[in-house]
This record gives C-alpha cells, sequence and structure tokens, in this order.
C-alpha cells in the first residue's frame, strides 16, 4: 500500500492532518519499504515463460509509479515488465478500468485480448469493466472469499495455478 485508508486521506474535519499523515506514511514507507517486500517463488520464471511465449507483461497499480518500481526492482523483477501505470498515469483510479485500459493503449494491446491478474477485488473489478479477463491470486490483499465474490475467470492459491490459468486462456 502507498497511502493510508481513505478516510486519512480525506482528513474530515482536519483536513491538514490527513495531508501529514499520508506524508509520514510515504515516508515510512519508502524507508522500510525493500525490507518489508517478498518475492513470490516461482513470478521471475512465469514473467520469463509468457514472454518467450510472445506475450507482453505490465503492472496496474494503484501506488505511485516510484514505489512499484522499487518493489519491481527488490524482487528482481524490473527487467520483466513491459509497461508500468502507477497512480498519476490516469485521474480515474480502480476499479475504474481507465488505468487498466491506458496499460493496455501502451502495450499496443485491444482490452479484450488482456488477462488481468490481481489480488484485491477492485482488480476484479476493473478487469471486468474494462473488458479483461480476469484472474484473482490470494497470495495480497485480498480475502479469498471476498475475490471469489466478484467472479473472477479463475482465483488461484499460487503460481503454479497462475501458470494454469495463463496458459490454458482461451482468446477473447
Amino acid at each position: 500500500m502507498d497511502r493510508p485508508p481513505a478516510p486519512a486521506r480525506a482528513g474530515g474535519a482536519l483536513p491538514r492532518a490527513g495531508a501529514e499523515l499520508t506524508d509520514v506514511y510515504r515516508t515510512w514507507n519508502l524507508a522500510n519499504h525493500d525490507d518489508l517486500i517478498r518475492t513470490v517463488e516461482g513470478m521471475p520464471d512465469l514473467l520469463d515463460d509468457l514472454h518467450a511465449g510472445g506475450a507482453r507483461t505490465g503492472v496496474v497499480s494503484s501506488k505511485k509509479g516510484e514505489t512499484v518500481r522499487l518493489g519491481l526492482r527488490a524482487v528482481g523483477l524490473a527487467d520483466r515488465i513491459d509497461v508500468l501505470a502507477g497512480q498519476e498515469e490516469t485521474t480515474l483510479h480502480k476499479p475504474h478500468p481507465a488505468p487498466l485500459l491506458y496499460a493496455a493503449a501502451q502495450l499496443g494491446a485491444a482490452a479484450y485480448d488482456c488477462v488481468y491478474v490481481g489480488d484485491a477485488t477492485v482488480d476484479v473489478e476493473a478487469a471486468r469493466a474494462a473488458g479483461m479477463a480476469a484472474v484473482a491470486v490470494t497470495w495480497g490483499a485480498g480475502l479469498e472469499a471476498a475475490l471469489a465474490a466478484t467472479g473472477p475467470d479463475a482465483l488461484v492459491t499460487d503460481v503454479a495455478g497462475l501458470r494454469a490459468a495463463l496458459f490454458a486462456a482461451p482468446p477473447r
């Protein structure tokens, strides 16, 4: 997460407090980022295999692009991602489809040819709104039951399941 929850950002009766909390959080997050991020075992190989098969890959995040780049470098994936769309790329954010459609355009792909993989309910909702297939993974922010309730094309619990879902995905 690159930003505090919405109530803190909004500030309520103390708008300056919300901005201050956001600044303090971002400073702390950047200072501790590399110590907290973890590699998902098997992901580098999966990305390599996708590229070998002709796929292009992107990351769409609600985080600032700078923070996402730090994470990708920390886990050795920066060179395996073709496009990055951080929160500053679009004025509308997930579950709105705008960030996903932006990334697809940068990849030169039609939305219906894309599969969006996400770990939160807003990811599945954004994929659906964009006209993309949706694969939900359970090793991130979302709870499995909540993810399942959004009706993804696949719900996977590990990289082996993600690999199976992506390589079995029929053209849309």
